[in-house]
């Protein structure tokens, strides 16, 4: 693990221009692993999916073998790039954390394997929670989504996902922001942490060019 591709934000002192470097290096991955969602989902409205792998879908997405494909397109979804991008500069402090800067993890993610990430400092003496490591931005950013879309604490997120879906209605990071209560200690504080963040920096406009 190194962040030879990771841009050292602290040495942009410059605020706007940090941040335009913080959202210009993480929105083409963003958009990228979306874009793929989008293919998925689209191979599973037209049933030119194999049996095979419709099945280790249900399995990835934590689904019985016999939910319906309705059901699993309530998890194949993308998460709005501005929520992405909101989140990630909260948790990585405009990609200045160490977390962020050596081992791409731009989300606060954990893990609890000993061994799968990197203790964090003053860790309370009984918990056994890491901070997760990755190769690379790619594999960061695809964890990330793959947390939003298959675990139980942001059920709420996909139950307004799939309202929009069904309402044709359009899926926006302000919108399913209103399911991030469990994502941080913080409860709706941080819903309203993250809703400032799009708001102020005007990231809406990036969910509508994936």
């Amino acid at each position: 693990m190194n962040s030879v591709h990771t841009p050292d934000f602290e040495k942009i002192e410059d605020v706007k221009a940090r941040k335009k470097a913080f959202f210009s290096y993480l929105l083409p991955e963003i958009q990228k692993q979306n874009s793929k969602i989008i293919e998925l989902r689209n191979s599973i409205k037209s049933n030119s999916i194999s049996a095979n792998k419709l099945s280790a879908l249900r399995k990835y997405y934590r689904f019985e073998d016999d939910a319906d494909n309705e059901n699993l397109l309530s998890s194949v979804d993308i998460v709005p790039t501005s929520l992405v991008l909101a989140q990630a500069a909260y948790e990585s402090d405009w990609g200045r954390s160490r977390f962020a800067k050596y081992y791409h993890n731009f989300f606060g993610l954990w893990c609890f394997k000993k061994g799968c990430g990197v203790v964090p400092l003053n860790r309370n003496q009984d918990a056994t929670h890491e901070v997760a490591k990755f190769a690379s931005l790619s594999k960061g950013v695809a964890y990330y989504i793959r947390s939003i879309n298959r675990n139980s604490a942001y059920t709420t997120l996909r139950k307004i996902r799939k309202h929009k879906r069904d309402t044709e209605q359009a899926i926006t990071g302000l919108s399913l922001s209103e399911g991030l209560e469990n994502y941080a200690e913080i409860g709706y504080d941080y819903v309203e942490t993250v809703q400032e963040i799009i708001r102020y920096n005007k990231l809406e406009q990036y969910d509508y060019q994936i």
